[in-house]
């Protein structure tokens, strides 16, 4: 069998492909615990430093648009490793950043060259077999998500005993080892695309308009993705004022409680394998409106935090694993562009939740960021009720 024929993917590259897109994604988090490091060291207030987390997700959701779609096109494996390469780079900017403006330019080209999880997992979904594709997206992302809480963790120690500067350099090294891994190991994949980048990118448009069930999913997940990023960006406030007082390395280690939760990754894509995924969407969205519920009635207790975390965490994945399978399955030789399509509106969703996250923490503080979460995810609901009926007679 070809290493280009759906099928070909072992369980060896699975587990190496998790490993990857968790240690790479874990480059657009890595600063959320060290906002108050940052801040202290440029003279600048908490929240105008936490701009830095919005830049870097609207620098992820740019990569995705431009970036990702080019997998459709050319070789996947040759252009990760020279987004990888362009990763390494722009970390070491933000290690030696002189002010906060190179930090936030530093942080945009962060999030536009990490963008290579959104790279490996359409490459894992056309090589996988067919009728495990959900369960292979799901194994991939546990590592993503694990790498996405567990950043903050390794971020928040290293911020506390070394500074903040120490840790963008430790993430260019990681990068650089996992070029050298990727360049290996990776199977390589067989673009199905032929026409100009400007008509791919044309074609997004395209899948927008004929696919009703990317415009549902990329608009739920846009809203939970809003609710994550606005969450876990103010949490570092929250959790650094009376009656916690918290730094980061303990702030870090909240991103342990959210980790238990990414286990069920695999669970999650498998259920999409087998039944209708809008029923996962579904729980999850519940249990997403009852974390918010949580985090605003024991606001002051570490112990009703925690659980809000862990609820918050299982939601998202029950939410994200499941709308990414329905994507998948629309157009098989599309999954970069669907992806992107995905993807971006997604991201744009988390960097916006971060941007009004920190706003309504000027304005109401803690109480108000959990009640715009419920605001966010009763509008999520929302599309979801309306799509529903023709849900049940035209199930993807």
């Amino acid at each position: 069998m070809s290493n280009t024929e759906p099928g070909f993917l072992k369980r060896g590259h699975i587990v190496l492909m998790a490993i990857c897109t968790g240690l790479i994604v874990a480059n657009i988090y890595y600063c959320q615990p060290l906002i108050v490091l940052i801040a202290k060291d440029f003279g600048v207030p908490g929240s105008t430093a936490g701009r830095i987390a919005f830049l870097t997700q609207g620098g992820y959701a740019l990569g995705l648009l431009f970036f990702v779609p080019l997998g459709d096109k050319v070789e996947r494996k040759g252009q990760i490793l020279w987004m990888a390469v362009f990763a390494v780079a722009a970390l070491v900017l933000a290690a030696f950043a002189p002010n906060l403006l190179v930090l936030g330019i530093a942080s945009v080209l962060i999030g536009a060259t990490s963008v290579i999880p959104q790279l490996i997992l359409p490459l894992a979904a056309n090589l996988a077999d067919p009728s495990r594709t959900g369960k292979v997206i799901g194994g991939i992302m546990s590592g993503l998500l694990i790498g996405i809480l567990l950043s903050r963790t390794l971020s928040g120690f290293i911020g506390a005993w070394l500074g903040w500067r120490w840790m963008f350099g430790l993430a260019a090294i990681i990068t650089a080892v996992l070029l050298l891994i990727i360049r290996s190991t990776f199977p390589q994949s067989r673009p199905g695309f032929t026409g100009s980048y400007a008509s791919l990118m044309r074609s997004l448009l395209v899948l927008i308009k004929e696919q009703p069930v990317l415009r549902e999913a990329a608009a739920i997940n846009a809203l939970g993705f809003a609710t994550f990023g606005m969450f876990w960006t103010t949490m570092v406030l929250h959790l650094s004022r009376p009656p916690f007082n918290f730094q980061s390395n303990h702030i870090g280690l909240f991103g342990l409680a959210a980790a238990a939760g990414a286990l069920a990754a695999p669970l999650v894509g498998g259920s999409a394998d087998k039944r209708n995924p809008r029923i996962a969407i579904g729980y999850g969205l519940s249990l997403l409106l009852l974390s918010f519920i949580m985090l605003y009635t024991w606001s002051g207790s570490i112990i009703g935090i925690i659980a809000g975390i862990v609820l918050l965490d299982l939601a998202m994945q029950g939410i994200h694993i499941s709308n990414q399978s329905r994507v998948y399955a629309l157009i098989p030789g599309a999954r970069n562009r669907l992806n992107t399509v995905y993807m971006t509106v997604s991201f744009l969703g988390t960097s916006l939740g971060s941007a009004i996250g920190l706003i309504v923490w000027d304005k109401a503080s803690w109480g108000g960021v959990c009640i715009t979460g419920v605001a966010f995810t009763l509008a999520a609901f929302a599309i979801y009720g309306l799509t529903y009926k023709r849900e049940r007679t035209a199930y993807q």
